[in-house]
């Protein structure tokens, strides 16, 4: 049974009450739009189709992505990166809007005005990925069955075509001139090994045996582990850092931070 009261000059409370189900309210700004709401509850009822929706009206971005990055986050590869993104993410205008709110209108808008700060293709996509998962998980494992994706129909970016830019004569002694340690070690390590950034800057201590001239890759970006082969000038290049009571080979860097230098070297060189 439904109930529809006026609380103030502007607000009609509507409740819908059936055996079986949640008691559920909402409150709008006219009593057709209270009366309308109340009978598609009813009639979800009626039809056994109905899920609560309390849980994505009473939750905000910014705390579903707090959860996120508690529950989800620290399980994945990338942690430390996506924990950077999430935090960007909640600094947004959109964080403070309700789960249930977001419409794929907004990841749109967000889409293009960080494509027109001059965000790379890229990195917008890997936000809206990051998004789209939010809304997944917040969807199957905590109670809001009835939340819709709006990442999932929005148009990601069209990214660039692959890279094959090699560095021409007298380019990889700018480049190391200009970089300041560690990164200059990071740099003759990825020209020397050819490994990916993020391989480079999970390596471990443990991982690494100079004697035999290798390096150890437990996991990589295709799940495989792998062994890389290590030439005298990458092997000078680790006996010349020191070694952390962390394990780490590079404690101090990561993803972001790794690209922000070297584009600021690329620039000064």
């Amino acid at each position: 049974m439904a109930t529809i009261t006026k609380r103030g000059a502007y607000i009609w409370q509507a409740k819908v009450r059936r055996r079986g189900y949640p008691r559920i309210s909402k409150t709008f700004s006219t009593r057709p739009k209270a009366e309308r709401w109340a009978r598609m509850m009813e009639s979800e009822m009626d039809d056994g189709v109905f899920v609560s929706r309390k849980e994505a009206e009473s939750t905000t971005l910014e705390e579903a992505l707090e959860r996120y990055k508690k529950e989800i986050t620290p399980y994945k590869k990338g942690a430390k990166q996506e924990a950077n993104r999430i935090n960007q993410w909640m600094k947004r205008p959109l964080a403070k809007l309700f789960l249930s709110n977001i419409r794929g209108q907004d990841i749109a808008k967000h889409r293009d005005e960080r494509l027109a700060q001059g965000k790379s293709p890229n990195t917008v996509k890997n936000e809206l990925i990051l998004l789209s998962h939010l809304f997944n998980t917040a969807r199957k494992e905590w109670g809001m069955e009835s939340l819709q994706n709006p990442v999932a129909n929005v148009r990601k970016p069209k990214l660039p075509k692959g890279r094959d830019r090699r560095l021409l004569k007298g380019e990889e002694e700018k480049l190391l001139e200009h970089a300041e340690d560690p990164m200059d070690k990071l740099i003759i390590l990825a020209i020397e090994t050819a490994m990916r950034q993020g391989e480079i800057i999970g390596l471990r201590w443990e991982n690494i045996d100079l004697k035999k001239r290798t390096a150890f890759i437990p996991d990589t970006k295709n799940d495989e582990s792998r062994t890389v082969p290590l030439s005298l000038r990458a092997t000078k290049t680790f006996k010349q850092m020191t070694r952390q009571i962390s394990g780490e080979v590079f404690p101090d860097l990561y993803s972001s931070l790794v690209s922000h230098q070297f584009s600021s070297v690329c620039k000064s060189a």
